[in-house]
């Protein structure tokens, strides 16, 4: 569907509504009614950009929230190139979940979205997508003799993730961010072979 100006304006400002309602303290199982009031259109509207109705607009929400997190993390990300980018991405990534605090956008999104394909198959892609950067700095910094050549970088890449993903859990439960900064500085510190 060809859209004009005006017309992408009213998707994604129902795109944004849905993310910033799934994004509440208390997102429930949200419906069609609670996005059309939070964007300020009608169902026809929402129907007419999303004729799939709510599983179509939960995966463009999907998309929309899997480009903000590796939007908020960059440039940082993408130049993990010496131990004060590593510094500065820890900082954004931190900073990012901090502001969130309990309330994680694709946590939410997931809890919606379980059974939606589209959804799972994007968040899936963005944390490949964030593996392979993180992946790529370390491999970087090997290459430039900054980090211990015998270490896996897949490997620790993932445990990166993993340890990201395990203190936004932690945030969520305790509204407590130290267990993220706590992973990120140890992952880092293993790195620089501390």
């Amino acid at each position: 569907m060809r859209l004009t100006a005006k017309g992408q304006a009213t998707r994604q400002r129902i795109v944004e509504g849905a993310a910033l309602h799934l994004r509440g303290d208390d997102p429930g199982n949200v419906t069609l009614d609670d996005i059309r009031a939070i964007s300020g259109t009608s169902k026809g509207q929402i129907f007419h950009y999303f004729p799939g109705g709510k599983e179509e607009l939960l995966v463009a929400v999907a998309r929309y929230e899997a480009e903000r997190v590796l939007d908020d993390q960059r440039p940082h990300l993408d130049a993990l190139t010496t131990w004060a980018a590593w510094e500065r991405w820890r900082d954004a990534v931190v900073a990012r979940y901090r502001a969130q605090g309990r309330n994680c956008p694709l946590g939410a999104l997931l809890q919606q979205a379980a059974a939606t394909p589209g959804a799972a198959a994007i968040v899936t892609t963005l944390l490949a997508q964030w593996h392979a950067r993180i992946r790529d700095g370390i491999a970087g910094m090997q290459a430039a003799g900054l980090v211990r050549p015998e270490l896996a970088a897949d490997r620790v890449a993932t445990t990166f993730l993993a340890g990201i993903q395990g203190g936004v859990q932690m945030l969520r439960t305790t509204g407590d961010a130290t267990y993220l900064e706590t992973t990120m500085d140890t992952l880092i510190e293993y790195l620089r072979g501390v």
